[in-house]
């Protein structure tokens, strides 16, 4: 159960990596849409936990590959765009495949 900061801070994390996704598309994201879905950030707030959708590309891990190499020039912008924060939490991101596993799911139900 995390606590109501480390709700508001994941909450802002996930905005501002949406925007910074989005505005370096292409070069960091190699032109494919990267949607984030979910960020969780450990008690201690040192390490956030990324999980992303990637559309309109035929190979989602090498988007996130690209991503996880620009690591350190992401986390650093999110650092200038949230000045509040003392410690800006290192990020690790991951795909997403919860869509996956639900379409998996329901059609596994329908039969």
């Amino acid at each position: 159960m995390s606590s109501v900061r480390q709700q508001k801070i994941e909450a802002a994390i996930q905005g501002e990596l949406g925007v910074l996704l989005q505005k370096l598309s292409p070069e960091i994201c190699l032109g494919a849409m990267v949607s984030v879905t979910v960020v969780r950030i450990s008690t201690d707030l040192s390490v956030a936990r990324c999980y992303l959708s990637v559309y309109a590309h035929p190979s989602p891990t090498e988007v996130l590959k690209s991503i996880q190499i620009n690591q350190g020039k992401i986390r650093g912008q999110i650092g200038i765009r949230l000045k509040n924060l003392r410690k800006i939490p290192s990020l690790s991101f991951f795909i997403d495949d919860s869509l996956e596993y639900a379409s998996k799911i329901e059609e596994l139900l329908k039969k």
